[in-house]
């Protein structure tokens, strides 16, 4: 029995009904949950990994997790994705990508977005020319999503003269997740760099509700 079996079954039997419903309503009616609250899925997780120890195949165990419906199991994923992030390498790009073009929805590609090709492109920026580049250009809203915020967390080391070029590429997009990307990008940005945002937002045409978001903090 694999990993991924193995965890799957100690999550199936903390399955609580009542819960369940109320996060598939949460998400649309889009995905099963078995009903597990994010700090309880952690530590189950962590007791599990402490029995069972980490996974000797990372990409193969997240790969199988992230077959299963209930989405509590794509979140375990992550986790052992973030526990084992130091190890994650340039050549594991292809297969993180197709994490956040599958099964997708905002719960999952922001955390990848953020916390693990933010950690990649930080540490390999050439990572940006021969992938993220790509991505901004994509007709994959999450890759386009991906993209910008991938930089989500880097404060003063943010790429201003990267961030701003993509965001006016997607300004007059109509799609919802890009337009609140576009918001929350620059709302970020704005904590370190307040009066570079406000500049932008001034002398940009963006949606309203990339207007909105991204003057959240000016």
């Amino acid at each position: 029995m694999s990993f991924a079996i193995k965890l799957r079954d100690v999550f199936s039997k903390h399955a609580d009904l009542e819960k369940a419903i109320v996060m598939e309503k949460y998400m649309r009616d889009q995905f099963r949950f078995f009903g597990i609250k994010s700090p309880d899925r952690k530590e189950i997780t962590r007791q599990f990994l402490k029995q069972h120890g980490r996974p000797e195949h990372l990409s193969d165990t997240v790969l199988e997790l992230w077959t299963f419906e209930e989405r509590e199991l794509l979140y375990a994923a992550i986790d052992l994705l973030l526990l084992e992030k130091k190890k994650v390498g340039p050549s594991d790009i292809e297969w993180i990508k197709r994490l956040i073009i599958t099964n997708s929805w905002w719960d999952t590609a922001d955390l990848i977005a953020s916390n693990v090709i933010g950690h990649l492109v930080m540490k390999h920026p050439e990572l940006r020319r021969t992938y993220i580049d790509q991505w901004a250009d994509s007709d994959n809203i999450w890759l386009q999503r991906t993209a910008i915020l991938h930089q989500l967390k880097y404060k003063q080391k943010t790429d201003e003269a990267w961030l701003y070029p993509v965001i006016i590429k997607h300004s007059a997009s109509n799609e919802f997740f890009i337009q609140k990307a576009i918001g929350w990008a620059l709302r970020e940005y704005s904590k370190t760099n307040p009066e570079s945002v406000r500049t932008f937002i001034d002398n940009t045409e963006l949606s309203t509700l990339s207007r909105r978001e991204g003057s959240k903090y000016l």
